[in-house]
């Protein structure tokens, strides 16, 4: 949305942006909400008291959150008066930091975990000479991949999957 209301996880926003998706999915309400990302500009009480007010209004039944370090989502569970069920974060077998603390928390706490790219975009779908020539129109125009993976050293993992696969016979 324009304007400094626009982005972020202050209450104005979040309230404004479940209005609008409801309106423009043509529902009453969402099954699970999610955020992305933490901001660090937005009081995390703030962002939990309106999440949790999209909950009691009726307007999601859960809310979940993205891509953000282990400790800021302990830091949002803490202050919840309704609690995260879910974490998106970015895990494939390319990117396996997550295993570390965010993982781990998550279980340890019953939240559920959503991966994003877990195919590594479109990387671990094909051999790594064929990710590398960009074969497709989203390899061939996604700039963004090349700030998440490096092929020196993402292609033995990208190999390294492929003779498995061979040997299921996939």
């Amino acid at each position: 949305m324009p304007g400094p209301n626009g982005l972020g996880l202050s209450r104005k926003h979040i309230l404004a942006s479940i209005d609008g998706s409801l309106e423009r999915l043509g529902l009453d309400y969402v099954d699970l909400y999610q955020i992305h990302r933490f901001d660090p500009g937005t009081p995390i009480e703030e962002t939990m008291q309106a999440l949790h007010d999209v909950v009691r209004a009726g307007k999601a039944r859960y809310i979940g959150a993205s891509s953000m370090f282990a400790w800021q989502f302990a830091k949002a569970q803490r202050v919840a008066p309704t609690r995260f069920v879910s974490m998106q974060n970015h895990y494939n077998l390319v990117y396996r930091e997550e295993e570390r603390e965010m993982i781990p928390q998550c279980i340890d706490q019953g939240v559920g975990i959503l991966p994003w790219s877990p195919l590594a975009r479109g990387l671990l779908a094909r051999s790594s000479a064929a990710s590398e020539e960009r074969a497709t129109s989203r390899g061939r125009s996604d700039p963004f991949r090349d700030s998440l993976y490096k092929p020196d050293l993402d292609v033995a993992v990208i190999e390294r999957l492929g003779e498995v696969a061979s040997d299921a016979g996939v």
